[in-house]
């Protein structure tokens, strides 16, 4: 079979355990497939994508090939699969606009973010990129607030006609604007703000739905993250915070049933320690009443590597993806973005999105 050809902005951790991802289950078997939802896609296995473009503006990835880039600092989540083939694609200076909070630059040693000294791209050179590369999409891993860049490179897969998975919690897919203009073009997109395999939302969200589903009364709740990596230390600035509070928030909240008071409802990141690196901890508290209005309380601690958790999802989007664009579907996919998106187009609960993207995989369910 001919290779998934995609595009990537942002090499930063999320980037580098993709690429990890798709040497590793390379010499893969399905029996010893841990980590996978699906482990063929209409036919395509995680080894069957490849990476043909690459942007980034941190001096200390601009201009290295692709496989060096995914080791480059600030990266610092776990290394799994050491054995990179070298690539022939070099990481692209990107657009900068929004994309670096101008707190990234006051950080000591190897944290501190330096934009490399190139020549930023015009819409039209990014463009040229991907037409050239052969790209049949771009995955968006830009930082949390990035608003005006993530509608720089839509726009730019707009005018490519390239298919768009946007990762992050700036509302493009789910935005109906901008969602037109892919279903004007016949080009499908997935998206917005990447779940985890087994994540903090994805828990939030099951949980919620068994207090729903066994009559008990969910009063409050809060869900409050830590972590060590460049994606915390970009939110230490609250102002880039809106959209990923809402993404979360709204993620949780169309589960419940009753929707809670703003007031009783607390979801979103704590703090930056920068210790932890790439390790998420989640600390999530629910206060609800049972049977004879009896009050309970659930409080659970979660730890988890967060880029290789938001992986084990991409890999399964880039497939569908080309899926699409192999039956001619355009706009978003309703079934896949609901199943693997915080923030999709339409929210069913995770049974029901799980269960209209193997209808969709299966050519059963039209988006």
């Amino acid at each position: 079979m001919s290779k998934i050809k995609i595009a990537i902005v942002g090499i930063g951790n999320c980037a580098s355990s993709l690429i990890q991802g798709i040497h590793y289950y390379e010499n893969k078997t399905e029996e010893d497939s841990i980590g996978l939802m699906h482990w063929k896609i209409d036919g395509y296995k995680p080894s069957d994508i490849e990476v043909v473009a690459a942007f980034d503006v941190d001096a200390r990835k601009v201009g290295k090939t692709v496989d060096e880039a995914i080791f480059a600092k600030p990266n610092c989540t776990k290394i799994f699969q050491k054995d990179i083939p070298k690539s022939n694609v070099k990481v692209s200076m990107g657009k900068v606009l929004d994309g670096v909070a101008p707190h990234m630059h006051d950080f000591e040693d190897d944290l501190s973010f330096v934009v490399a000294d190139e020549e930023e791209p015009s819409l039209e050179d990014v463009v040229k990129i991907l037409k050239d590369s052969g790209a049949e999409m771009l995955l968006n891993y830009l930082p949390v607030g990035s608003q005006k860049a993530t509608e720089f490179y839509a726009e730019a897969c707009l005018e490519a006609g390239i298919g768009f998975i946007n990762c992050m919690p700036v509302f493009i897919v789910s935005n109906p604007e901008w969602e037109s203009k892919f279903r004007e073009r016949n080009i499908p997109a997935i998206g917005d703000d990447i779940k985890a395999q087994i994540g903090a939302t994805i828990t939030h969200r099951t949980l919620t739905n068994l207090f729903k589903n066994r009559g008990v009364k969910l009063d409050r709740t809060y869900q409050i993250n830590t972590g060590g990596n460049t994606d915390f230390m970009n939110m230490l600035n609250r102002d880039r915070l809106a959209s990923k509070r809402v993404s979360k928030t709204e993620a949780v909240q169309s589960v419940a049933g009753e929707r809670l008071d703003p007031h009783d409802i607390h979801i979103g990141p704590s703090d930056y320690i920068p210790w932890q690196k790439d390790n998420k901890i989640c600390f999530l508290r629910m206060e609800g009443r049972e049977f004879g209005d009896v009050p309970m309380n659930i409080e659970l601690r979660l730890s988890v590597e967060d880029s290789p958790n938001s992986a084990g999802c991409v890999i399964d989007a880039v497939r569908v993806l080309k899926l699409a664009l192999k039956r001619g579907v355009g706009g978003q996919l309703t079934s896949i973005s609901s199943y693997l998106m915080k923030h999709p187009p339409v929210q069913y609960d995770d049974d029901t999105a799980f269960e209209k993207s193997n209808l969709f995989i299966e050519g059963k369910l039209d988006r």
